[in-house]
């Protein structure tokens, strides 16, 4: 929370934090390093940001970890990512198990290997009673698709006769999507200095704050991480109203 000083009250931070995590091919290609070691490097990162949410106020952290886009990369960096979050899971789920962290997959598993599936439903049944903080990772995730596959399931309630159509509003679709269960993100942060949004979230988003900072994810610090924090504290969120 941050301290306003005309009012002598204290605004709260974020409660829910959503990150596009850029930056890692570009940090490992300024050290003449293969784009992998830079994903090795984003993913222990990612250690230390879920570390830090529970001091500073973050209850939920979504992550974007891999897009419906980046199938498009070439088949040696897809092996090694996929390869990279199975690691992380098996690395991982002990220790964000004790730390009572809440761990939620959201995208598309079809495409995904069998494998790496059963690791994303044991991790989520391992953790689903923690509660001291909830991390969401987005794999195989778009914000299109995931509209798309919302509308999908609704229009079959709607033909199986479960739903009327004229209940169909904006609150029921949401009840299709992925994030479901989720709060809509307060801030969405990009590292790595790009300024677009790159199909995350697009739905859950529509008001939420946006950061978008120069450093690459895998020097995107705690201490930075704080500091954007505190900066949402002085933005002024009317969600289309007016202040009176």
């Amino acid at each position: 929370m941050a301290r306003d000083d005309q009012t002598d009250t204290f605004r709260p931070g974020p409660e829910h934090v959503a990150i596009i995590m850029d930056g890692n091919g570009r940090w490992a290609q300024q050290r003449g390093r293969p784009r992998l070691y830079g994903h090795h490097a984003g993913a222990k990162r990612v250690r230390d940001i879920v570390e830090a949410c529970p001091d500073l106020g973050v209850r939920y952290l979504t992550i974007f970890a891999f897009s419906t886009e980046n199938w498009k990369r070439t088949q040696t960096e897809i092996a090694g990512l996929m390869g990279l979050f199975r690691r992380y899971i098996e690395r991982e789920a002990r220790d964000l198990c004790r730390n009572g962290v809440c761990v939620r997959f959201i995208g598309d598993r079809v495409k995904l290997e069998p494998k790496l599936v059963d690791l994303m439903d044991n991790l989520e049944l391992m953790t689903a009673g923690n509660t001291r903080m909830n991390l969401t990772i987005a794999l195989n995730y778009g914000g299109r698709d995931e509209v798309t596959r919302a509308a999908r399931r609704l229009a079959y309630e709607v033909q199986e006769g479960r739903i009327k159509h004229d209940e169909v509003d904006a609150e029921m679709l949401a009840r299709f999507l992925d994030t479901r269960v989720l709060p809509d993100p307060d801030l969405v942060i990009r590292t790595s200095g790009e300024a677009r949004i790159s199909n995350f979230l697009l739905w859950q988003s529509a008001y939420a704050e946006y950061e978008f900072v120069d450093t690459l994810w895998p020097d995107f610090t705690p201490a930075e991480f704080a500091t954007v924090l505190k900066s949402y504290t002085q933005r002024d969120r009317r969600f289309g109203a007016v202040k009176a």
